[in-house]
């Protein structure tokens, strides 16, 4: 019987590209296809997902015909509790071999597997999620190991299918260790990584094949199954961004548009003056969030770009539409140790106007520009060229002493300021940085504070 499997992964929310894929799946399906997505699919950068609590995504899926979702990272991100409802309230599958609850318990409504017939062809598919490292516990799940989980979901039902899917959130290198080392796969179909491949590769007998991200392609696959051969005959990834985008899907997009605004235009706090952000001049929005981080870690200084902030907010009322707009990335509070001669280097860098015009592209940013890095409890004096000094509590700073620094996952994984990367005993909390935003657009001192300059032209 020939099985055609159209698959994407990676959308990371553009939506608007998905519909056009959603176009040309309605063209290329038949009674013999199934639809599948290798996880982020869901990426709470859209009010649509925080607005209804990642039900947009689901009805997304579910208006394009899909048979399964595999959980990615970005399904991950929003906590448990957000899990639990999406996989509650979804008519999709939302699969994950080796994510479980606290205590290795069994998340409500999650499966670990699905078997799906298509004439007299039985089609299992399990699905498998990264590690997210302490980030995996703060967000309260605990992780097996992908290798024995798989084997275990295999064994349980190896008289039961003629066909095994891994629908794999792992990464490359991973899903080729997994093709050497497991029996029983015949397909695994990858993201993660953004690898879009030009055609399938077989390893160990395995069909591999993963699709870009983004929405801009969906991946191809036409197999032959024969008395437990599985033959590969056709593999290819099309372009959709000259598809006309499905009306249908834009209707569930904007309907769950309008559900978000009415539910997160609710006013959560308000705001004495009009609060200004600016990309390369020190401002006092991303002021705020440093002396926020400062005052949550209690740490030698903190430190933190302008780039994960989109904008100023006004006097008066402000509301979590506001406050999403304003910081869209899954960033977590951050601290960790670092030398003084590598905040040198990185505070020096962001005197450069084309550096904080850099593309801020990284984990976890859902930004443009890397911006000027802002500090809090410092103070640095420039020509604006140079540095000519930098204060720590008033005290000048030793190029060689470790200091403790409160910032975010993204600067210290040195994205875009690259020799913030050489810290140690890095420490995490599970909150946004837009809601320590939130919680500190309500104490007047910080505010006022805020707009007291730290970089100090001499």
């Amino acid at each position: 019987m020939k099985l055609t499997i159209l698959h994407t992964n990676d959308i990371h929310s553009n939506y608007e590209n998905f519909s056009k894929i959603v176009t040309k799946i309605k063209e290329l399906k038949d009674n013999n296809t199934i639809i599948l997505d290798a996880g982020d699919f869901a990426d709470f950068k859209r009010i649509e997902l925080q607005g209804t609590d990642g039900m947009a995504a689901m009805e997304l899926l579910e208006g394009a015909g899909y048979d399964a979702l595999a959980i990615g990272n970005n399904e991950i991100f929003p906590g448990i509790d957000v899990l639990k409802y999406m996989a509650a309230n979804s008519k999709v599958p939302l699969l994950s071999s080796n994510l479980y609850g606290p205590d290795d318990s069994s998340i409500e409504n999650v499966r670990k597997n699905i078997i799906i017939k298509k004439g007299d062809l039985k089609i299992l598919i399990i699905a498998a999620s990264p590690y997210l490292g302490s980030f995996t516990k703060l967000l309260g799940f605990s992780m097996k190991n992908y290798l024995e989980v798989i084997r275990s979901e295999i064994n349980a039902h190896k008289d039961n299918y003629d066909l095994c899917i891994l629908l794999s959130h792992l990464g490359m290198d991973t899903d080729k260790d997994i093709a050497e080392k497991i029996e029983g796969i015949d397909i695994i179909i990858g993201g993660h990584f953004h690898i879009l491949m030009e055609k399938p590769e077989i390893e160990n007998e395995k069909i591999i094949f993963t699709s870009g991200a983004y929405g801009e392609h969906v991946g191809k696959l036409v197999v032959e199954v024969d008395k437990g051969k599985v033959k590969l005959i056709e593999g290819c990834n099309i372009n959709v961004l000259q598809c006309k985008e499905s009306d249908e899907i834009l209707d569930v997009l904007k309907n769950n548009k309008e559900k978000a605004i009415d539910k997160l235009s609710e006013t959560i706090c308000k705001v004495s003056r009009d609060i200004w952000h600016d990309v390369v001049e020190e401002n006092p929005m991303t002021n705020l969030l440093a002396d926020a981080l400062q005052d949550v870690f209690k740490c030698d200084m903190a430190i933190i770009n302008s780039g994960v902030i989109h904008g100023g907010i006004r006097q008066g009322n402000v509301s979590k539409k506001k406050l999403i707009e304003l910081c869209p990335s899954p960033l977590n509070p951050t601290s960790f140790q670092i030398q003084g001669k590598d905040l040198w280097e990185a505070l020096q860098n962001s005197l450069d106007t084309d550096y904080c015009y850099a593309d801020g592209k990284g984990p976890g940013f859902r930004g443009k520009y890397l911006g000027r890095l802002h500090v809090s409890n410092a103070a640095i004096e420039h020509n604006g060229r140079k540095i000519l000094g930098i204060y720590i509590s008033g005290e000048k700073l030793i190029a060689e002493k470790w200091y403790t620094v409160a910032s975010s996952d993204y600067l210290q994984r040195g994205t875009g300021y690259r020799s913030l990367a050489m810290n140690k005993d890095e420490k995490y909390k599970k909150e946004f940085l837009r809601e320590i935003i939130q919680e500190y657009l309500e104490k007047e001192e910080f505010i006022e504070k805020a707009f007291h300059d730290r970089w100090i032209i001499k």
